[in-house]
């Protein structure tokens, strides 16, 4: 059994990094390892504020050193990758450097127009391996003299069912109303707007389940104000629940390092509606049908009277490709080429 130390800004939250490293985490444990949490932000083992978003100050070396020093692995979730906090990231590349060490990278630099100009992530070092979560981002690393592994992100296939009926109970939603789920923090590249168009065009109520981030709270709210449809923006503890509530889940992001709700729908049987955002159509190439938001009659036609091939098809996706067990093994691989085992 290994001592593997998860790092970042934050964890056990509910953005998308969080919530992958949380199934890292559990995978690592069900191959017999220990893990332990360390950022600066979240219900965590161990809490060094200075490695969260925006944070005044660096955390010390020796301060991070010593929350990592019994880790025989430490898995880094993009705080070497984005620059969210450069200074933190050059004290974790600095206290990794020759020690064995996972650089899981969601969103470098150059994929982000405003952090483009940052070319010092992600740091490199003959002691560490580099994951990404998608091929494309694997070939960009390639381009720039990084070698990187594509390591899918995972997803528990028998995840429990939410509670339909509670929840639109709690959301006010009548048993015939049509409710799509945006279930996405409110920024930019979530393109809301097209969203909206979606609900409105299809006579359905947007839910809007994520925190406003980024400064997009004015505009924002002059987007909802015009809406041509009803409009939720009500939080739920349970991630099985805004699916099991839903009648189709909305995803018109302009750009995604992965997608997780797409799938996550799939997982409960709910029809997605999804961009052309590039890493999309690497998802789709697996086998998953998804709606295209520029072409509503096919999912007009399926909310009429709903295939159930779909929703077993791109279940199956998920199993065959996407769950915990499938990336478990690749996680395993990927631990014992470095001389790690349970």
């Amino acid at each position: 059994m290994a001592t593997c130390a998860i790092l970042s800004f934050r964890l056990g939250l509910s953005d998308g990094v969080s919530v992958v490293a949380g199934r890292w985490g559990t995978i690592l444990q069900r191959l017999g390892h220990r893990v332990v949490t360390v950022a600066g932000e979240g219900p965590v083992d161990r809490k060094l504020e200075a490695l969260a978003t925006g944070a005044p100050e660096a955390p010390g070396a020796d301060e991070l050193s010593a929350a990592l020093a019994d880790a025989e692995l430490v898995i880094v979730e993009n705080l070497c990758t984005i620059p969210l906090n450069l200074p933190a990231a050059r004290v974790a590349a600095a206290a990794l450097a020759g020690r064995p060490a996972v650089l899981h990278h969601h969103d470098p630099p150059w994929q982000r127009q405003r952090f483009a100009h940052v070319t010092e992530l992600p740091p490199d070092d003959p002691a560490w391996r580099h994951v990404t979560i998608n091929r494309l981002t694997e070939h960009q690393m390639a381009a720039r003299g990084i070698s990187a592994t594509t390591i899918y992100n995972p997803f528990e296939v028998d995840a429990p069912p939410g509670d339909r009926a509670g929840t639109r109970r709690l959301l006010d939603v009548a048993e015939d109303e049509l409710l799509f789920a945006h279930p996405v923090r409110a920024i930019p590249r979530k393109d809301i707007p097209r969203a909206l168009q979606v609900c409105e065009d299809l006579g359905a109520t947007y839910w809007l389940t994520g925190p406003t981030e980024e400064g997009y709270e004015p505009a924002l709210k002059a987007l909802l104000a015009e809406a041509a449809c009803r409009i939720l923006r009500h939080p739920v503890p349970s991630a099985a629940d805004i699916y099991a509530a839903a009648d189709a889940v909305v995803f018109t992001s302009t750009w995604e390092g992965f997608g997780n709700p797409p799938v996550e729908a799939a997982v409960h049987g709910r029809p997605a509606i999804v961009s052309q955002y590039p890493v999309a159509a690497e998802l789709r190439a697996l086998g998953f049908r998804w709606f295209d938001p520029d072409d509503l009659d096919p999912l007009r036609a399926h909310l009429a009277g709903a295939d159930p091939q779909l929703a077993d098809q791109n279940r199956w996706i998920v199993q065959e490709h996407l769950s915990m067990e499938v990336i478990g093994n690749q996680i395993a691989d990927l631990l014992a080429d470095m001389g790690i085992h349970a």
